[in-house]
């Protein structure tokens, strides 16, 4: 048996897969025979010393929770400064780790949990302390560097352009006498990959969804009113998907929710498709539907792709493989071999190619006049949602998640106060 524990954390918002790779993290080391701790509620479990012996979980539970979404050890949005700024942070970490002998740190989250892996690695070798590092991908934004795409975001895609075709069966059935406007919001701050995902809901000319609002392009309302305007007058009526960080010509976000800020320190967004709802009204005088699915399409595991289920366990498989390795301040990523028939592989990247970047939508992904996807973006999106990962139900019709009794590590150092 490998001498020291390995620590692992999940961060962020959670996805419909994201304890899937837990799972995955679970078994490949309990293969290995090494022990697995588990933070509680991220890197804030961390600090705490809030610590879960995530190894004396049973093999039924810890196989249930690859069908269970959410985060079964909890996230949290905290994002870790420099190590300058949070030297007594970094230090507590360290602190902790010490203390409960955690040689390997797997943190699965989007670009600030990279960094805040690729962080603690520094500060362990300034120290040194023998510890590895690696960052696990997650992300329903598609929006982390290098790799080809994101755990996590082909089941909220799957949602997506699932959700928006069959609303727009219920406009289309609807639309002489009563909603001729409905207006879809979907995640995605800076990135429009989300939204893009629901132009697979159809192909042609006059198909739903009619107009896609990308953060990556400036938002015109006078063209945009003009645009659904058509859209209704030729087709009968119209389905807009809208990101939520579509932004005006001065870079002002259209749903900015009067300033403040999240944990991360990022503008708090809501609720766009009502506001281009009340706009649609007011200027068109059409009657107008909206809907914000928020936590529902990152939640929605009845719904799962099977590609982004596989690849989810797959990069946690490799991170166990690449921290026992001693490949250190790493993150594995997806690597695309072939669109069709879809064949990929997984890699290993430095984690500082991944922290803090951003990946947009590619330019030749939207379509010329702004409102749409092109056939490349069909072609890279169409594989990340094929296959069904349903899971198992139970005799009242519900699914069967697991909700596994999580076992607390006792404390060994004095309590930390923020």
């Amino acid at each position: 048996m490998p001498a020291g524990n390995l620590l692992y954390a999940q961060s962020g918002g959670v996805t419909a897969v994201i304890n899937a790779t837990a799972s995955a993290v679970l078994q490949a080391a309990r293969a290995k025979k090494v022990r697995v701790l588990a933070a509680r509620n991220g890197i804030l479990g961390a600090l705490r010393e809030d610590l879960i012996d995530a190894s004396a979980l049973s093999l039924a539970d810890i196989k249930g929770l690859a069908n269970t979404p959410g985060g079964a050890f909890g996230s949290c949005r905290l994002k870790l400064k420099s190590l300058q700024e949070d030297r007594a942070k970094y230090e507590r970490l360290l602190d902790v780790l010490r203390a409960h002998d955690v040689r390997w740190f797997l943190y699965n989250g989007g670009n600030d949990s990279a960094d805040t892996a690729l962080k603690v690695s520094q500060l362990a070798a300034e120290f040194g302390y023998p510890l590895t590092c690696v960052g696990v991908p997650k992300t329903i934004d598609n929006d982390l560097a290098v790799t080809d795409c994101c755990p996590g975001f082909g089941s909220a895609a799957k949602y997506t352009a699932v959700s928006v075709r069959e609303c727009a069966l219920d406009v289309a059935a609807m639309a002489e006498t009563s909603t001729k406007v409905f207006v879809y919001e979907a995640m995605g701050r800076h990135a429009g990959w989300l939204a893009a995902a629901a132009g697979l809901a159809g192909s042609g000319k006059d198909d739903a969804p009619h107009l896609i609002l990308f953060p990556e392009r400036v938002f015109d309302e006078a063209d945009f009113l003009a645009r659904v305007d058509a859209v209704v007058r030729r087709v009968g009526y119209c389905v807009v998907v809208a990101s939520e960080g579509i932004r005006r010509a001065d870079g002002s976000f259209v749903a900015d929710a009067g300033g403040g800020k999240d944990s991360f320190g990022h503008t708090q967004l809501g609720g766009v498709a009502s506001q281009l709802a009340a706009r649609v009204k007011d200027a068109l005088g059409h009657k107008v539907h909206w809907a914000l699915p928020d936590y529902l399409q990152r939640s929605a595991r009845h719904i799962a792709s099977q590609t982004d289920l596989e690849q989810a366990m797959a990069v946690g498989r490799a991170a166990v493989e690449c921290a026992l390795a001693g490949q250190n301040a790493v993150m594995p990523v997806i690597v695309r071999d072939a669109d069709a028939p879809y064949r990929w592989h997984i890699d290993i990247a430095p984690l500082a190619q991944i922290a803090n970047r951003e990946k947009t939508m590619p330019k030749g992904f939207i379509r010329k006049d702004g409102y749409g996807i092109t056939a490349a973006a069909r072609r890279y999106l169409s594989p990340l949602i094929v296959g069904e990962a349903h899971p198992p139900y139970v005799g009242d019709g519900l699914p069967d998640y697991v909700s596994p009794t999580l076992p607390c590590m006792r404390r060994k150092l004095p309590q930390w106060n923020t």
